[in-house]
């Protein structure tokens, strides 16, 4: 043990400044310290792996951490961004579940003839004149039920819970949806 120990030592004092100079010129001086760190930690663990001369497979390993860092960093990036887009559309995403939570409630509280007409206008993006044809009734009808059913949805938003924004907010989600 103490036999290796001195070799990955001496090792460690040969290839260092060369595993680091190769992989400043890649990434920079922020990021060499750790990648040159990760590779002779990956040397130690796999040191019945290191060839003679070990500057090549250094340079190897290094290499391959290197691209995993970045990799990991494209991941970090790219969830803040999306983290980012979903916060952007109110100040808490949890306001944006409860408000869907109580909509799909008073949807459920109200006749199925109601539920039907909201759920082919929101949901499946039907224009009343779509939406009559599937229900069998006129585009000037579906325009009425759609009106009404609105209206109910509204009145049952208002009973499912005590209003934590004003109903009006809430209707403007509703609407969206619809």
């Amino acid at each position: 043990m103490v036999d290796e120990e001195s070799r990955f030592t001496a090792m460690y004092d040969d290839c260092r400044a060369r595993v680091w100079a190769y992989v400043v010129s890649r990434a920079g001086r922020q990021v060499a310290d750790e990648v040159v760190s990760e590779t002779f930690a990956v040397a130690w663990r796999r040191w019945a792996d290191v060839p003679d001369p070990p500057l090549p497979w250094l340079l190897g390993v290094a290499r391959n951490v290197l691209r995993d860092t970045v990799r990991a960093e494209v991941r970090r990036e790219s969830f803040a961004v999306e983290l980012a887009a979903w916060t952007e559309h109110g100040p808490d995403i949890a306001d944006d579940v409860a408000d869907r939570n109580d909509l799909l409630r008073a949807l459920a509280e109200l006749p199925d003839e109601d539920r039907d007409v909201l759920i082919l206008a929101a949901w499946q993006g039907l224009t009343p004149a779509q939406a009559a044809k599937v229900v069998g009734c006129s585009a000037a009808a579906m325009r009425v039920r759609l009106h009404r059913a609105r209206k109910r949805l509204t009145k049952a938003l208002g009973s499912v819970t005590p209003p934590a924004a004003p109903v009006r907010s809430r209707v403007r989600l509703v609407r969206e949806e619809v």
